[in-house]
């Protein structure tokens, strides 16, 4: 079958370690389940992997991707719950597991024409929802639904502040946190972007680094050592900031003393359960939300597609074909 894979890592030049190539169809085997994939999409976890950040060398060659929407052995449309791991393992919560596997990590990804996860992994994919729509959520929405409801407890009314409008998980915690009845603010370097998110109907989108109108309750941050401080001066007392990322850096000035003064309070996230993801789709169709998509794009054209991310020309999710729908 054919299938995109990372076969070395590049800190300079990630796309030359991803081939584009044959490799076996994965086998059945007990308890998991074989899905025929229509539809995935690019995340930021893919090209890390091809950078050599958190993904050690000795689990080269792996097919990367880590969304994925199909069908199963019986023929029924399914999303992939992407987070392979025992909840007993993490007190009820999947994240929690110390063993816990985003897919592509330990187990081959979804940029193929089939791949194979546990049984519990798959989710029926709503009719409503399109196989590419389906696509976008795995990872880039269930992340920014776990850090709004799950870590910041957010309410109708609360003030928002998310970093880095355009990305995946940004371009879906705007739209969240909107239906949710936020007052949403974003910021971007690119006003294009920034004319995007007030579309989706944050209250102000102001470049990188300015000052907001008030502060706010919440920080939605994936962006790391380029916004860290400015996340920390929009924050009010005892506000939040939940991280899921930190694309630009993972090490900036801690600026502890702003932070116990102020009772500030920062909050890891990473991945999200498979209830959460449940619980996603019940509020895209109570809301009528769905997913940004900049572009499709065939598998054959992968190369493309990553190009694009690096050069920061997306706003929302690039979304990969497997197959036809």
């Amino acid at each position: 079958m054919l299938a995109a894979t990372a076969v070395s890592q590049s800190a300079t030049d990630p796309l030359g370690g991803l081939v584009l190539g044959d490799v076996p169809r994965p086998e059945p085997r007990p308890g998991w389940s074989i899905v025929r994939v229509v539809s995935s999409s690019l995340n930021m976890h893919d090209l890390w992997t091809l950078r050599g950040v958190g993904h050690p060398p000795d689990r080269l060659p792996i097919v990367l991707g880590c969304d994925a929407a199909g069908y199963d052995e019986d023929g029924n449309e399914v999303i992939v719950h992407p987070v392979i791991a025992d909840p007993d393992a993490g007190r009820g919560d999947e994240t929690l597991d110390p063993n816990r596997a985003l897919l592509s990590e330990r187990h081959d990804g979804a940029f193929a024409e089939y791949l194979t996860v546990p049984a519990r992994n798959l989710i029926p994919k709503p009719s409503w929802l399109s196989f590419d729509e389906a696509a976008c959520l795995p990872v880039a929405w269930t992340t920014a639904y776990r850090m709004l409801f799950t870590q910041a407890r957010i309410t109708a009314g609360d003030r928002v502040l998310v970093q880095g409008a355009g990305g995946g998980v940004a371009s879906a915690a705007i739209k969240l946190a909107v239906a949710a009845g936020a007052v949403v603010y974003a910021t971007s370097r690119s006003e294009d972007k920034r004319i995007q998110a007030l579309a989706w109907g944050a209250r102000a989108a102001v470049p990188t680094g300015e000052r907001l109108p008030e502060r706010v309750d919440v920080v939605i941050e994936t962006v790391g050592e380029a916004t860290w401080s400015h996340s920390l001066k929009s924050l009010r007392p005892g506000g939040t900031i939940v991280i899921a990322g930190a694309t630009s850096g993972t090490n900036p000035p801690a600026d502890l003393g702003r932070i116990f003064y102020l009772q500030q309070r920062i909050l890891g996230s990473t991945g999200c359960t498979r209830g959460e993801l449940v619980a996603l789709l019940k509020m895209m169709d109570a809301t009528g939300l769905r997913p940004v998509i900049d572009r499709t794009l065939p598998l054959d054209e992968i190369h493309k597609g990553f190009q694009l991310m690096i050069d920061g020309r997306l706003t929302g999710k690039l979304v990969i074909k497997e197959i036809a729908s």
